[in-house]
């Protein structure tokens, strides 16, 4: 009847005393209510709080048409290695002579981007390396910290790369070299459609018309941060029931105890002023969400 604004659930009172239910009425129960705190949270003509609109710049343009490029890009055979190249070919455990091992550990076709080795003097081996060449590795050493990568790249079990010390031979029989797509109407077609975009000023268009659009969510998130910054600040320091509100918290916390509501009750009451304060706002402004609305943020 008076429109109280509860916080939580009305909890049982300490101050209960004991009801005789199967006496004569009226019964007595008393409950005690967290009421939230009193304050007034608008915003005028007179309220400023900056928006920002995020400029879509050359460098980052060239940065997304380099994106679609790489995307789009593909292998070419290549005689000679370079960084960042990919090697295949065949590895052969070697004996403590640097023969192949008899029995030892084999791999056809197995591939290798030297590029990642940990370990910088295993890398320097595979510099300048040709087709057909073979490569004295060790492996253990080359991934020290990754039983995972030797176990993948030598076909065994994770838990037999512990004991593991011989070099490797690794005979290279293919390099292959990413290349980039070149930025034509075949890229063009590619990433918008066929005849979509003539050339690359459309397509660079294009692009930042994108970005502005994905710009603004990051812009709407940013000016929410501020306002609910200037509100907060605008409204002050609000008076909680913090004796009861925390026994409502661990009420609903029971399985995580005291600990837990000590730890995070302050945060809990920063994310309650915020929302009391959205709570006016809508309530001021007549905001609704209607049928409508769900239908159309589903789609």
């Amino acid at each position: 009847d008076n429109n109280i604004l509860m916080l939580g659930e009305p909890m049982p009172s300490e101050k209960q005393t004991p009801v005789d239910v199967e006496g004569e009425a009226p019964y007595t129960f008393m409950f005690d209510i967290a009421v939230a705190p009193e304050f007034n949270a608008e915003l005028t003509d007179k309220d400023e709080i900056d928006y920002y609109t995020i400029d879509v710049d050359d460098k980052t343009i060239d940065q997304q048409v380099d994106m679609y490029a790489s995307r789009a890009g593909h292998y070419d055979k290549v005689e000679e290695y370079q960084p960042k190249d990919m090697l295949k070919g065949d590895i052969r455990e070697l004996d403590e002579q640097g023969n192949t091992k008899e029995g030892g550990i084999t791999v056809e076709g197995a591939v290798m981007l030297p590029e990642y080795i940990k370990v910088e003097d295993q890398k320097k081996l595979f510099d300048g390396a040709k087709l057909g060449d073979i490569i004295t590795f060790n492996p253990k050493k080359a991934y020290p910290e990754s039983d995972v990568e030797i176990s993948s790249l030598l076909k065994i079990q994770k838990e037999d790369v512990a004991g593991l010390t011989a070099d490797f031979s690794y005979q290279i029989t293919e390099i292959s070299r990413y290349t980039k797509a070149e930025v034509n109407q075949e890229l063009f077609d590619q990433v918008y459609g066929k005849d979509a975009v003539k050339d690359e000023k459309e397509f660079r268009e294009k692009i930042a018309e994108a970005l502005k659009a994905q710009f603004v969510t990051d812009s709407d998130f940013k000016f929410i941060q501020d306002v609910r910054k200037y509100l907060v600040e605008k409204v002050g320091e609000l008076t909680y029931p913090d004796a009861l509100l925390k026994r409502i918290m661990l009420n609903n916390n029971k399985d995580k105890g005291q600990e837990f509501v000590d730890k995070n009750y302050e945060m809990s009451i920063k994310e309650l002023t915020w929302h009391l304060i959205k709570e006016q706002l809508v309530k001021a402004n007549n905001i609704k969400i209607e049928e409508a609305d769900i239908k159309e943020t589903a789609k």
